[in-house]
């Protein structure tokens, strides 16, 4: 595929970055399972982490086709920060702008955007894998707020999110159609880091398990209070 002008600058600028501030350290990121702090911040503030937010809400408004150019240059020099580009972009800005309604979208687009807040995307579950349709992870409406319990796996930026989308169960009985996605701040209480996984490779973007409070590994505390649907199915 021919680039025009305005993709080639935006896939020259990535390809220059990866090559002088990602690829001298990948190896040693990787090798301490090290998540790459800085190297996140200097790509938010070089739009990396917004490039599919329109500039309205701070981000750089590009075409998909510029984005998967920068996506591929950020891989080559480094595949773990491209993952954590990649789903922040993808899975964590994206719904917030295509679903999100207005008062959602003024308080977290922006920031996401900018990259001063990570997102992450809460779907997988130790028994349902990403079959959405399967999960078992439920939401109880509890006056205006609901209550969320259950586990979710495989969480790419899950330690270091400021927001997770997490999918949960709303209404049984609706099968598909009764699953909702929430807005979840990474800080709410209840809302925890189970461990982090250990994996082959990528070792420095972390991947964890998250699930609302345990007080043991058989009864959990539903305390993951939250206020914001994204998403009802």
């Amino acid at each position: 595929m021919i680039l025009d002008q305005h993709q080639l600058m935006i896939r020259d600028m990535a390809r220059s970055f990866a090559r002088e501030r990602l690829a001298p350290f990948a190896a040693e990121w990787d090798r301490e399972a090290r998540f790459p702090s800085e190297a996140v911040v200097a790509m938010g503030e070089l739009g990396l982490l917004g490039m599919l937010v329109p500039q309205e809400w701070g981000g750089a408004g590009v075409d998909f086709v510029s984005y998967a150019a920068a996506v591929e240059e950020i891989a080559a020099g480094d595949g773990s920060c491209s993952t954590i580009m990649a789903v922040h972009n993808s899975v964590a800005c994206m719904p917030v702008h295509r679903f999100g309604s207005e008062a959602q979208k003024q308080r977290w687009l922006s920031d996401l955007a900018s990259g001063k807040v990570l997102g992450a995307f809460c779907l997988s579950e130790p028994g349902a894998g990403s079959d959405a349709a399967a999960i078992r992870c439920r939401a109880r409406r509890d006056g205006d707020s609901y209550v969320l319990d259950g586990s979710k796996q495989f969480v790419t930026n899950g330690g270091r999110a400021g927001l997770a989308i997490v999918f949960a169960v709303t209404d049984p009985d609706q099968g598909k159609r009764g699953i909702s996605a929430f807005l979840v701040p990474g800080d709410t209480p209840g809302f925890i880091v189970a461990r982090l996984e250990k994996k082959l490779g990528l070792r420095a973007s972390d991947t964890v398990a998250r699930r609302s409070a345990c007080f043991d590994q058989h009864l959990q505390f539903p305390l993951a209070r939250v206020r914001s649907v994204i998403i009802q199915c």
